[in-house]
């Protein structure tokens, strides 16, 4: 499907389709057979068509983690919301530690001086983190040299917090076949048989893209990773019998203006075409400045009303020129097609490499640098992703003033202009949350079920003063420590010495009540990851308030992936306070709160709500006398500190 005429929005924009993009997965899901999972690679902006939308559509369609150039490009895609394990396949610099560290990226390595840095900053940030050891069998670029990765990978063993979750390499010609990819394969497989040997076990073994998973079939190892078939693009004509792909991206734009022009004229720069008849140009706003290369120049062609009409004079850096004399009807606005099909006829990146004299990966990465992703899906062409936010990624930034003028203008700028307010929701999503002395945290599908009732008979004693609180709290995140610890504090000085501390998974403010004390009035009943119950380790008075520390040795396993966290709390509350504050203070994705106050016969109860996010306004359901749900889509992002507040009559 394309956009219509008159829906045409922009000068220029590339349109990708989910639809192939995911048809393209499955095809590679069938070639790799159900016990090998694949890695999707993203470099470049997803090969130039969007790695945000890219990732989310690889993740929800069985990606088991995401491939990236450097730092940066994993940084992008943490700060859009994406919690999945994403790995450096280049080298990593002493540079890009502190980000790596921050933003949870598996690194790659390839010697040991930058583990042994890596290793120092984890220790200072008190965490583990998964890496993956690259080696060099005769690709002659990053990694390891095969002949001295054992050296390597027992080096990396010994450094305490550096968990070696991965082994790779990569071939240097897979999308043909030469001799040299079972030299390479021999080389790789000598060394995991003499790791087996030696009792050293490394969960993830990966050499296969898009070439070798096409050629070399029997080179599957437990994952392989696919970059340029994922986009519809075959890695050499040897390859297009072996599956069945269809292209990703279309480049488009729209003729600007039409001109009549007499024989002997000199169009573009340097006059390098010369009309030889009365001839019809069409400019359009495309130049090399957007990825349409200049050496495209009096050669390229593209599509206009089902018809190739070729470019003809220089391409210069934001337009270029196209006779249309063989297209007597084309208008002022029509689409000019210049990657992809319109109607019958077809343009192909690889036709484009052929003469441009490069390759298709290229063409890819390089055209509508400026446009805007439109993505189609099921026929849905609204969701679309501004050249702007794809490559914004702010610094940090401790300006108060700045801080200010972001929160007061961004929905402001976001309905004036989705493009800058894109950039400007990004920028505060980690402005505001990405703290510099640990890891942004994000959370999803939080659940808080509060029931307030009456204290049981067996504190008749205190039955007049408090009520008894029962408190189900569930969310996902992605766990950094096996050990943790939920909180108890009695007042504000206490709660924020806990929210300070990492190892803080919950804490509770003891509101309320003078005699109210945290180890005799506080108890956590069960906690749970991924429905499994975890231990309490110990349970402490110290100056922060009580603390219940939790976890166990299993919990290793489960370290920088996402989980499921249950906890239940029973509780005391002063009746003279008739109030119950619910506060996020972590981005959080899709919440539900509900507060029951049907046992506790609690008279006028109402809610004050107060959340932030592109789409502050929740769904509230009452059921007089009983309860108040509030709910927020699971696909919608809330900022702190958002929360509701339940009221009742004393």
């Amino acid at each position: 499907m394309a956009i219509k005429k008159s829906e045409h929005k922009y000068r220029s924009w590339v349109e990708v389709d989910l639809d192939n993009f995911i048809g393209n997965l499955r095809e590679i899901k069938r070639l790799i057979g159900p016990h090998v999972d694949f890695m999707q690679t993203v470099k470049a902006d997803a090969y130039g068509h969007g790695a945000i939308e890219i990732s989310n559509a690889a993740l929800k369609n069985g990606a088991r983690m995401l491939g990236v150039a450097n730092a940066d490009e994993g940084v992008q895609l943490r700060v859009s919301g994406i919690e999945a394990p994403i790995v450096i396949l280049g080298p990593s610099t002493e540079s890009e530690i502190k980000q790596i560290i921050k933003y949870n990226l598996s690194p790659s390595v390839s010697d040991l001086s930058f583990a042994r840095k890596l290793q120092k900053a984890l220790v200072n940030a008190g965490i583990n983190l998964s890496v993956h050891v690259e080696v060099d069998t005769g690709m002659g670029r990053g990694g390891t040299m095969h002949s001295e990765a054992l050296k390597l990978i027992r080096g990396v063993k010994e450094l305490p917090n550096i968990v070696l979750e991965g082994i790779f390499s990569h071939f240097a010609s897979s999308e043909i076949d030469v001799p040299g990819n079972e030299k390479q394969w021999q080389l790789f497989f000598d060394l995991l048989r003499e790791l087996k040997k030696l009792g050293i076990t490394i969960p993830l073994r990966h050499m296969e893209n898009s070439g070798a998973i096409l050629n070399y079939p029997q080179f599957n190892l437990d994952m392989v990773r696919p970059g340029i078939m994922t986009y519809g693009i075959y890695p050499s004509p040897e390859t297009e019998s072996r599956a069945k792909l269809k292209p990703v991206m279309s480049f488009k734009t729209t003729i600007v203006l039409l001109k009549d022009f007499p024989p002997g004229y000199g169009i573009g720069y340097g006059s390098t075409y010369i009309t030889k008849k009365k001839t019809r140009i069409a400019t359009i706003p495309v130049g090399y400045g957007d990825g349409y290369g200049y050496i495209l120049s009096n050669q390229g062609e593209a599509l206009i009303r089902g018809l190739r009409a070729p470019v003809v004079g220089m391409v210069s850096m934001d337009m270029c020129t196209i006779d249309v004399t063989h297209i007597p009807q084309c208008a002022v606005g029509d689409e000019v097609v210049l990657l992809g099909r319109q109607g019958r006829v077809y343009i192909s990146a690889n036709e484009i490499a052929a003469r441009a004299k490069t390759i298709s990966y290229e063409v890819l990465c390089a055209l509508g640098k400026r446009a805007p992703r439109v993505f189609i899906q099921k026929g849905k062409t609204d969701a679309v992703e501004p050249r702007l936010r794809r490559i914004f990624i702010p610094d940090e930034e401790k300006s108060i003033s700045r801080i200010d003028n972001i929160i007061r203008h961004c929905f402001q700028a976001r309905t004036r202009s989705e493009k800058f307010g894109d950039a400007i929701y990004y920028e505060m999503f980690e402005t505001l949350f990405g703290k510099q002395d640990r890891q942004l945290e994000l959370r999803s599908c939080f659940r808080y079920n509060i029931e307030i009732a009456k204290l049981p008979d067996t504190e008749t004693a205190r039955s007049a003063d408090y009520f008894q609180v029962k408190a189900h709290i569930e969310y996902k995140k992605t766990i950094r420590n096996n050990i943790f610890m939920i909180g108890c504090a009695l007042d504000n000085n206490q709660l924020d010495a806990l929210l300070e501390d990492p190892n803080c998974e919950y804490r509770w403010l003891l509101g309320g009540g003078d005699d109210l004390d945290t180890k005799r009035d506080f108890s956590v009943e069960r906690v749970s990851i991924d429905n499994e119950v975890i231990p309490i380790i110990e349970t402490k008075k110290t100056a922060r308030g009580y603390e219940v520390w939790c976890g166990n040795d299993k919990l290793r396993d489960k370290i920088n992936k996402e989980v499921k966290i249950e906890i239940e709390i029973v509780t005391k509350k002063a009746k003279s306070n008739n109030i119950f504050p619910v506060y996020l203070i972590y981005p959080t994705r899709g919440v539900d709160i509900t507060f029951n106050y049907k046992k506790a016969a609690l008279k006028n109860v109402r809610e004050q709500s107060f959340f932030a996010g592109r789409h502050p306004s929740p769904s509230i359901t009452r059921s007089k006398g009983k309860f108040i749900e509030i709910n927020i889509s699971e696909k919608e992002w809330i900022f702190p500190t958002s929360g509701v507040i339940f009221i009742w009559d004393n």
